[in-house]
């Protein structure tokens, strides 16, 4: 087969999960740099309201990221425990299935939002300031949405089947690219916010270009011919076992757009903007937890179809450790470095003072919620759907919107930036429930019950 999952039988799991996780979040880091590059030129070059309109563009972008990593995360745990159960027939099912749902999925999303734009963009909050700015970006950004998604699809897959570089490679081109393109067309030719969309989509198709070529090595190991399939019972398992990750992707969305609206009731574009540049820099500090627990997720699967219990809680274990070690290191990095973190955005220094005190607030507590997503991709590996989804909206969508909704009502603009730090930990104390009950689990009647549950069948 020329499948290299040696990788997951090895006994030194330090060692696989940093093999596994150091890739990951540094295609992580370089992918978060498309957008955040973006906003770094426009801000500089454009001015706030650009800032303010990518913004209102972010929702709209997480969601179609989103459905890529639905497809890609259920994939990935779909093949992981298919190579540990050595039924290679079903990883070829599964990486044909992917590839055929994510191109009709982002096609279809990519026309119908293009189509309700106008509507879309002041739902999410936009100002007859901003409308135009955002609907210029977003116009153009839909056309490399496909690619950056089938990236991502991609890169989960050769993850899974131990080939962990070629995605980090594909983002550093795309985002070295994305550089380029934006220092000429909106700082030297001063195209403003559309050189940064199109540097945005042009950079995508680049780094998707670099993926395919570096797949069809691994496609020709799997003796793999590519057609369109959409196996409807196949494509139930992989949207069942990667929605919890849509979840937690997609609600990043729900709550942007939702602040965007709260936030300009309250504070006008100014809030706005400064949600927009918090948001953005905040999402730096959760790349080294979700890489970790992504990591984390292949290990377990391949464990669990392999019979591997006492090396899914060793493994279980050491991620929680590398999770909360790196979070803290990072965190405090941030809190004493936010001003001139904030200043790469913000020239103007009537806002830097707010905008610098706003994300300390927003992230006061944020290692805590480290615990949060390695529960919910470990419950995610063993195919336990139900749990992590439950979990993937506890934090965003259960806790922090209702949060957010009261104290925006009793405190104004503040109540939002209070609203992070309390749903970060109240979350993370319902996570410690749910992975102490993990780690007592008696894993062979788990596995009885999922093996008849779980199978390609009914997975």
């Amino acid at each position: 087969m020329g499948v290299k999952d040696n990788i997951f039988e090895s006994n030194n799991i330090v060692k696989t999960l940093l093999k596994l996780a150091v890739p990951l979040v540094l295609s992580l880091l370089v992918a978060e740099l498309y957008n955040l590059v973006d906003t770094i030129f426009v801000g500089r070059y454009v001015g706030p309201n650009a800032i303010g309109a990518l913004t209102i563009a972010f929702p709209i972008q997480r969601f179609l990221i989103s459905v890529g990593i639905l497809i890609a995360v259920g994939t990935s745990t779909f093949i992981s425990r298919s190579l540990g159960e050595k039924n290679y027939d079903n990883v070829k099912k599964g990486i044909l299935n992917s590839i055929s749902l994510t191109i009709v999925a982002i096609i279809v999303m990519s026309i119908l939002i293009y189509i309700f734009r106008k509507p879309i963009i002041y739902k999410l909050g936009a100002s007859d300031v901003l409308y135009p700015l955002a609907e210029e970006y977003i116009s153009l950004i839909l056309l490399g949405a496909l690619f950056q998604s089938l990236t991502v699809v991609f890169s989960y897959i050769l993850t899974s089947l131990g080939n962990t570089k070629i995605g980090l490679y594909a983002n550093i081109i795309g985002a070295t690219i994305n550089i380029v393109i934006d220092f000429l067309l909106v700082a030297h030719f001063n195209i403003g916010i559309a050189g940064a969309a199109i540097a945005t989509s042009v950079s995508q198709l680049l780094g998707f270009i670099y993926a395919y070529y570096a797949f069809k090595k691994v496609k020709n190991n799997l003796n793999l011919k590519f057609s369109f399939t959409l196996d409807l019972k196949l494509i139930w398992i992989i949207v069942s076992v990667g929605f919890s990750s849509f979840i937690v992707e997609f609600s990043d969305a729900i709550n942007a757009g939702l602040l965007n609206n709260l936030l300009h009731a309250s504070g006008g574009d100014e809030a706005v903007i400064i949600v927009g540049v918090v948001t953005k820099l905040s999402m730096f500090m959760y790349i080294t937890i979700i890489g970790i627990s992504i990591a984390m997720q292949p290990i377990i699967s391949y464990n669990y179809g392999a019979e591997n219990y006492k090396k899914m809680k060793k493994a279980l274990k050491i991620a929680i450790i590398a999770v909360m070690g790196t979070s803290v290191v990072f965190w405090l990095g941030f809190l004493v470095f936010a001003t001139p973190a904030i200043g790469f955005f913000l020239k103007e220094q009537t806002l830097l003072p707010r905008a610098v005190k706003a994300f300390r607030l927003c992230i006061s507590l944020l290692p805590s919620v480290g615990i949060y997503y390695i529960t919910i991709y470990y419950y995610q590996a063993l195919g336990e759907s139900r749990r992590s989804f439950l979990l993937s909206i506890y934090r965003q969508i259960v806790i922090f919107i209702p949060v957010a909704i009261v104290l925006i009502g009793k405190l104004g603009v503040l109540g939002a930036w209070i609203a992070y730090p309390l749903s970060d930990i109240i979350s993370a104390i319902t996570s410690i429930y749910f992975i102490r009950k993990a780690q007592s689990f008696d894993f062979e009647y788990s596995e009885s019950l999922d093996k008849k549950d779980n199978s390609l069948v009914n997975f």
